[in-house]
């Protein structure tokens, strides 16, 4: 019996219009928006991009040139220099096409248009490079039969001194939060497929609870097997949404994709538990508990970071636990942990929070929808 009913729920479930819309359709539509309005705008604002720079010789600087010609010869490289002459320079630099000159001779100068970061860096460059040419200087006038091997240490120091140090492995896109609230706003919204369980095993509100009352079948049996039905449905749905994420839009996730998952599924069987929870607590028709379930969880969704990206951060600010009972901003938590972090600690513990919550919605659910009775059916 527990099979034949999980089939039709299943049936009756991917015939649903609810199912289709919230879970499927519109995730898609709203992650292809996230995806052209947030797609480049780290690459071309918050990502360290080559710093362009024009360099005027006034005199023979080997050294010079060959630290240079390393630094572009990396893949990443901290600056591109274009060889020039000071007129074409000076008009490169007024034309923004580069971002300061850097006359070699006797001493470096630089000269820039403007004050900022790039340009404090090419500043910090010629300074280190001036400091480390006059050690070297100092060096080869009392061993002149060394020069080349001082040059190649000039070379190497300055080289190695441009490096870039990753503070992760993962994907450091900023950005990247919305599509992490994106999979929990999914994940919340199987809240819609989680309240079917109990309103249609309610007699007072619909034809088919009052058929399901009067049915022989044991009531645990019938509401496990459409809890089933409903995990089943929502973990179709969170492999939708994340493939699309991640293979369609091409959305970053790190190196742990695997995990990723794993962790939607989980995260959508939190979201089907509240679901059955609010099923069973209230006693409405079940399009008002659509309505309640729909706005509380954008509501939470909004908390989490969905609309405003530094929302979890000023609720962090002025009421910090509200993150950690908050079932949106745990799961979009879970995937910033295994983005981020190279441990699994913050990563678990996100995991156990979710797992106690299912365990207590369900509780809670089963404790509310048992044993009701009804004055006439």
């Amino acid at each position: 019996m527990f099979m034949h009913i999980l089939k039709y729920e299943l049936k009756g479930g991917l015939r649903s219009k609810d199912l289709i819309i919230w879970l499927i359709l519109f995730p898609i539509i709203l992650g292809t928006v996230f995806k052209v309005g947030f797609g480049s705008i780290y690459e071309k604002t918050e990502k360290f991009n080559s710093i362009p720079v024009a360099v005027v010789e006034e005199s023979e600087n080997k050294a010079f040139r060959q630290v240079i010609e390393n630094i572009e010869s990396a893949d990443e490289p901290f600056i591109t220099a274009s060889f020039t002459d000071k007129a074409k320079a000076e008009k490169l630099l007024d034309d923004g096409e580069v971002e300061g000159i850097i006359f070699s001779g006797e001493k470096l100068r630089l000269t820039v248009k403007e004050k900022g970061l790039r340009e404090t860096m090419l500043k910090s460059f010629v300074e280190q490079y001036s400091v480390r040419e006059k050690i070297a200087m100092d060096a080869f006038e009392t061993a002149p039969e060394k020069a080349q091997q001082v040059i190649e240490t000039l070379t190497a120091e300055t080289v190695s001194s441009c490096r870039e140090i990753p503070v992760t492995q993962g994907n450091p896109d900023v950005y990247a939060q919305y599509f992490y609230n994106l999979i929990a706003m999914v994940a919340i919204f199987g809240s819609i497929t989680g309240m079917t369980v109990t309103s249609r095993r309610q007699a007072d509100l619909s034809a088919l609870g009052a058929r399901s009352c009067c049915s022989p079948v044991p009531k645990s049996i019938s509401v496990l097997a459409s809890l089933a039905s409903s995990f089943i449905l929502q973990t179709i749905c969170m492999t939708v949404c994340v493939t699309f994420l991640a293979f369609v839009l091409k959305v970053d996730f790190g190196d742990r994709l695997w995990l990723v998952y794993p962790t939607a599924i989980f995260g959508g069987i939190l979201g089907v538990s509240f679901g059955f929870l609010v099923g069973s607590f209230a006693r409405v028709s079940e399009k008002v508990k659509t309505a309640i379930l729909m706005t509380t969880s954008m509501l939470l969704c909004f908390f989490s970071g969905l609309m405003m990206g530094n929302m979890k951060a000023i609720v962090a600010e002025k009421a910090p636990w509200f993150n950690n009972i908050n079932p949106v901003a745990v799961i979009s938590d879970c995937f910033y942990c295994l983005n981020i972090y190279e441990d699994y600690d913050r990563y678990f513990t996100k995991l156990i929070t979710m797992a106690v919550t299912i365990v207590i919605f369900i509780t809670l659910g089963i404790i509310a929808s048992r044993r009701k009775k009804y004055a006439s059916i």
